[in-house]
């Protein structure tokens, strides 16, 4: 009976091994689903936070987003001024050149006017003496005006 008796006995160990693990199998997933639980319970308030602070970010993006488009408009728009402040540059060219030309037509006709004076006057100016403070020339001085429209306006 030794043999039997051993037999019995590994029948009862696997009987109860089976039993086990039925008992494990059954009770197992209540388990996990415990742990899983508890899990969520505690990861959550951090997951919340975080999803709160990912809706802040996204709403700062959104607002850097607009930002940079209203920026390229601007840039787009300053590009297409480029021939207006052109067309202004060249109009300030034009009436400088045109100023000087009335100021030397103006010289021209003092100095016509000047040399058509009777030789009276001029023999009578000749004999009077008078010290007159020399007036700047105000032609370098729209040169010089015409010069630093240029630099500032020019490329």
């Amino acid at each position: 009976m030794s043999r039997g008796g051993e037999l019995v006995f590994k029948a009862k160990k696997t009987s109860e091994k089976i039993s086990e693990n039925i008992h494990i199998f059954a009770n197992d997933p209540s388990l996990a689903f415990f742990r899983v639980q508890e899990h969520v319970r505690k990861v959550s308030p951090a997951i919340f936070e975080k999803r709160d602070e990912v809706f802040q970010l996204q709403n700062k993006l959104q607002g850097h987003c607009y930002d940079m488009e209203y920026g390229i408009q601007a840039l787009r728009t300053i590009e297409k001024s480029e021939n207006i402040f052109d067309n202004i540059q060249e109009m300030i060219k034009a009436s400088i050149f045109l100023k000087q030309q009335l100021k030397y037509e103006e010289n021209r006709k003092k100095a016509k006017k000047e040399s058509t004076k009777s030789s009276v006057y001029k023999r009578f100016s000749a004999h009077l003496a008078l010290d007159l403070p020399e007036l700047p020339d105000f032609g370098g001085v729209m040169r010089e005006t015409s010069q630093r429209m240029e630099n500032i306006i020019g490329p």
